[in-house]
């Protein structure tokens, strides 16, 4: 098996610290988040995703609006360059600790942030970056017990886009 996650949920599940749209929606997120850090890979999908999925039943929710797609090819063309791949719809990826450490190095130096565009989210995001993603959930796949230090390493990015102003999360 695999979480199903569309682009732009790799950059939320940099920050989540158990705060969502809805309880059902944060209870599904902790449960998909218990699977990624168990070693269950992700698997890049094009649209609504695990995620999305207790939102799909409300009329009007912005899952499968032309923004939020547009922020899943940012996301996924950020992540890509960071990694040297492409981060294709369909492409299976571990969400080690390495690959977290990297990948939210990317985003506190805002390389990867573009796709948070509009995002009402923002504040806490940028909030949860500063304290070196101390709070989150999401500790990465073979995750040591106890205290880990998730501060963004001392890593070297290229420029892939300008840090953000503050959006709406979607």
């Amino acid at each position: 098996m695999s979480v199903r996650l569309r682009g732009h949920h790799l950059l939320c599940l940099m920050t989540y610290v158990g705060r969502g749209y809805s309880p059902a929606f944060t209870a599904n997120y902790d449960a998909l988040v218990i699977r990624l850090d168990a070693g269950e890979p992700a698997e890049l999908v094009e649209g609504p995703d695990d995620i999305c999925a207790p939102m799909l039943g409300e009329a009007g929710h912005h899952c499968l609006n032309d923004s939020v797609v547009e922020r899943d090819r940012q996301a996924r063309a950020a992540l890509g360059g960071l990694f040297g791949d492409g981060f294709a719809p369909g492409d299976r990826l571990d969400l080690s600790a390495p690959r977290l450490a990297a990948m939210r190095a990317a985003f506190a130096s805002g390389a990867s942030r573009a796709a948070c565009a509009g995002c009402q989210w923002t504040r806490l995001c940028d909030d949860i970056a500063a304290g070196g993603f101390r709070r989150v959930r999401l500790k990465g796949a073979a995750a040591e017990s106890g205290a880990q230090d998730l501060s963004p390493p001392e890593v070297s990015l290229p420029s892939l886009s300008q840090p953000c102003a503050p959006r709406n999360r979607d």
